[in-house]
């Protein structure tokens, strides 16, 4: 079997009960963000996905709350966001985002990211983010992490040229696991050219609250970037 095929990489889909506004956000605001799906065998149009025009698309799977995403939206309005994030609570505080500051270049897949991945054009974007995703950390739950040789090489085919991945973990193992599983995709290749790059943030991060509760807990993150390269 393909290392990360038939396995869920999220845990459960909703925590703490919602307010009642944050139900109306989902009611009132996630249909007209969320992504469909186009028939099975056809590809998506990603700029088409947003109402005005935008330069480049650019993808975060498991946004958490948010915030990231929101802080890259508001600062690159010519740049259309899919975020994708499967729990409920997360894609609430984004709606509140989205809604508070009016981004108009945000589109939300609530569902598994695989199915999204595997529905977008070959070179169709420009940047694609995993950010502090669940570490899985118990070596029989290792297959349900995200980053696998499967989905790095559907992160790879969907980037174009010269397109960057970029992850984000403050669990040493995971970010080990994903450099030696990254070194096995012949379309990715590292772009750290100094001994400190993996961990510098990089120059238009925003932060997010998990980061700042993992260096209060001592863990520093690490962060590297991918380049989507010419297969040899």
């Amino acid at each position: 079997m393909v290392e990360g095929a038939d396995r869920a990489f999220f845990g459960r889909r909703k925590g703490k009960r919602l307010r009642a506004v944050q139900e109306q956000r989902l009611a009132d605001l996630l249909p007209a963000l969320r992504v469909a799906l186009p028939p099975e065998g056809a590809r998506l149009d990603p700029p088409g996905l947003f109402p005005a025009p935008v330069d480049e698309v650019w993808l975060e799977i498991g946004f958490g709350g948010g915030e990231h995403l929101a802080a890259q939206a508001s600062a690159n309005p010519r740049i259309g966001i899919i975020g994708a994030e499967p729990f409920v609570n997360g894609v609430v505080k984004l709606l509140r985002a989205v809604d508070e500051a009016d981004l108009r270049n945000v589109r939300v897949w609530d569902e598994d990211a695989t199915a999204l991945l595997a529905a977008l054009p070959d070179a169709s974007l420009a940047r694609v983010y995993l950010l502090y995703p669940d570490p899985w950390p118990k070596r029989r739950q290792r297959k349900r992490r995200f980053v696998s040789e499967a989905s790095l090489g559907e992160i790879a085919r969907v980037l174009k040229p010269g397109g960057v991945f970029r992850f984000a973990s403050d669990i040493d193992d995971y970010a080990g696991w994903t450099l030696v599983r990254a070194a096995r995709c012949p379309a990715l290749a590292w772009t750290a050219d100094t001994a400190a790059a993996w961990t510098d943030p990089w120059s238009d991060w925003p932060g997010t609250r998990y980061e700042a509760k993992a260096l209060v807990a001592g863990r520093p993150p690490t962060y590297l970037e991918f380049r989507r390269v010419t297969a040899p």
